[in-house]
């Protein structure tokens, strides 16, 4: 059995027609339906911002070891900063996954109680725009998300901002990954 992961264009919810919106709500909830998957285009995540971050993670996974392991934050799990390479394991193997990675995760600025659940993002000391390119990344990957959570809100037939309540100060993260050679 073979099949396609569908593309959908997020500009015609955020920017289209009512015809073009509710096509696109369609669109999208059929391909979670039917495919569990889904490409999307026309995000609002600017390439440039993607590739500034691209670029300041490279640098980062490039240094040597020594300078990277002070980001590792004990205790964390890997939920902020960084993983040294070989310390994570699929679940249920004894087998070490052969990446390195570096997270970021929400950042809670309104006073909301669920701060105290969330630790802060690691900075790094030799890549001064390293935490704010991550951070503008983020913020940018919610922003769009908000937007697909809205979407498939609509084609489950529940208020269009159902999920808001959920999605605001979530505790998603964004994981860059490396493989080294």
């Amino acid at each position: 059995m073979s099949f396609t992961v569908p593309t959908v264009d997020l500009a015609k919810f955020v920017q289209g027609s009512e015809a073009e919106k509710a096509a696109f709500v369609k669109e999208l909830g059929d391909a979670f339906h039917n495919i569990g998957f889904v490409t999307v285009t026309n995000h609002g995540i600017p390439k440039d911002l993607i590739d500034r971050f691209y670029s300041k993670v490279n640098e980062f996974f490039h240094f040597p070891e020594e300078v990277k392991r002070p980001y590792e934050v004990p205790g964390l799990g890997g939920q902020r900063g960084y993983t040294s390479f070989g310390r994570e394991h699929a679940k249920q193997s004894e087998v070490a996954d052969l990446k390195e990675f570096w997270q970021i995760g929400q950042t809670v600025t309104d006073g909301d109680p669920v701060k105290a659940e969330y630790p802060d993002n690691v900075h790094v000391s030799e890549l001064p725009e390293f935490t704010a390119t991550g951070d503008e990344l983020y913020k940018s990957f919610e922003a769009a998300g908000a937007h697909l959570m809205r979407a498939i809100a609509e084609y489950l037939g529940l208020e269009k901002d159902h999920f808001d309540q959920y999605t605001h100060n979530g505790n998603s993260i964004l994981r860059a990954i490396y493989y080294p050679p």
